[in-house]
């Protein structure tokens, strides 16, 4: 019977689930949106080791550092010596000279070869170890070795979009060219393959442009900072912070209920922190989803109570051959649910296509439907129905049989 109620009016019925069916577009969409952006974080963040721990000076956050952090003591080798040497749970290390830039302020290099430029180096000093602890994979030739490093030689691994600025049709061959970059002449040793893409494009370490570490503090000695990438031993990832975090603070002279003044961050602290901002995404799309379902459970409200003065006799028909008021209001509530599941499924279905075609249009944003939005859909559209169909059958179970009979 509920059924056959929705399909004898079926224009007034989809235009009745146009609310719902927006609403649970809204969600589906933006949640396949952000899992898909999730998945790809974590798949990232898991490329570069999960076992690792990253330390800097500054916060590892996404906002700008403060004055305050900026004023803070750069970490140095020996804070990375002590920290191999006295925590027993860390495996490895590797220090890192970031942003070593041009030399002189900037933090993007211009590579010359031929003629041709690449302006957008983000050139790093690195030890030969970095390759192993980031999960480095070279696509050509080799990576930097203790004897360049303390030889502090003028060779440079370089990342795939480097490559292909400065040798668009043929990126391999990189190897053992003589390029120029501020006016020194340095030697390609390697090509690092192509990492994993970011949801958003192009992943960051596709624009690296890496030396020795000893080289890049012979090129820029007045560029202080350092970066510690510290790997722990299988499933001691919370003991070696906390050996790190004690160590540094002692190190640093920091006293018992003074804030860090540098930033230990692991690979669930990353996905924390996206964590965070999808997660104000979220909020808002469910703000406007549930205005769409509100809008829509108004309709199916107003629907149904229209369904119950056009059925007026019907409903004394029933009555006087014996209905109950139990059995009347679960047939107005069935209408309303069967109005509004058809709602949840039509969204779901178009959510689907949106998201698959998003997917089509822009490889680089991911798009995955997760099956606890489709179930979520669904149960959150019967729910409406079910809310929005209480009024409509209670009027409907209330009404006097002998007056329906009468009604014309």
């Amino acid at each position: 019977m509920a059924m056959d109620s929705v399909l004898s009016h079926k224009f007034r019925s989809v235009l009745t689930i146009l609310g719902i069916v927006v609403g649970i577009i809204t969600a589906i969409v933006v949640a396949s949106l952000l899992t898909g952006m999730r998945n790809s974080i974590v798949s990232i963040v898991e490329d570069y080791g999960s076992n690792n721990i990253h330390v800097y000076h500054l916060s590892s956050g996404f906002d700008e550092p403060s004055r305050d952090e900026r004023n803070r003591r750069p970490l140095t080798d020996a804070d990375a010596a002590a920290l191999f040497a006295q925590s027993s749970s860390v495996n490895d290390l590797t220090k890192i000279a970031p942003n070593i830039g041009s030399f002189n302020g900037s933090f993007n290099d211009n590579l010359v070869y031929e003629g041709k430029n690449y302006r957008w180096a983000l050139t790093d000093g690195v030890e030969p170890n970095y390759a192993q602890l980031s999960n480095l994979v070279l696509r050509a030739g080799r990576f930097i070795t203790e004897s360049d490093n303390i030889q502090r030689r003028n060779v440079l691994v370089i990342g795939v979009n480097c490559a292909e600025a400065l040798f668009p049709d043929h990126e391999d061959e990189a190897v053992g060219k003589v390029v120029r970059m501020n006016g020194t002449t340095w030697e390609i040793i390697g090509v690092i393959e192509k990492r994993k893409a970011a949801f958003l494009g192009e992943n960051p370490e596709d624009r690296k442009v890496l030396m020795p570490y000893r080289t890049a503090r012979k090129a820029a000695p007045e560029r202080k900072e350092e970066r510690i990438i510290v790997q722990v031993k299988p499933g001691e990832l919370a003991l070696g912070a906390g050996d790190i975090e004690s160590i540094l603070r002692k190190r640093r002279g920091l006293k018992v209920g003074e804030p860090n003044d540098f930033d230990i961050e692991t690979a669930e602290d990353m996905i924390a922190q996206f964590d965070g901002i999808i997660g104000g995404v979220g909020i808002a799309a469910i703000a406007i989803s549930c205005l769409g379902l509100l809008v829509g459970g108004i309709g199916v409200m107003n629907i149904m109570l229209v369904s119950v003065t056009e059925r007026t006799k019907e409903i004394g028909i029933r009555k006087a051959l014996g209905a109950t008021r139990s059995a009347i209001v679960l047939q107005f509530l069935l209408e309303a649910m069967t109005l509004t599941f058809f709602g949840g499924v039509i969204g779901i279905v178009l959510a689907i296509g949106i998201s698959t075609l998003v997917m089509l249009l822009v490889p680089s944003l991911p798009a995955q439907v997760p099956l606890w939005a489709i179930v979520t859909g669904i149960a959150t559209s019967i729910g409406v129905g079910l809310i929005f169909g209480v009024l409509p059958a209670r009027k409907a179970a209330k009404l006097d049989p002998i007056e329906c009979l009468r009604y014309e």
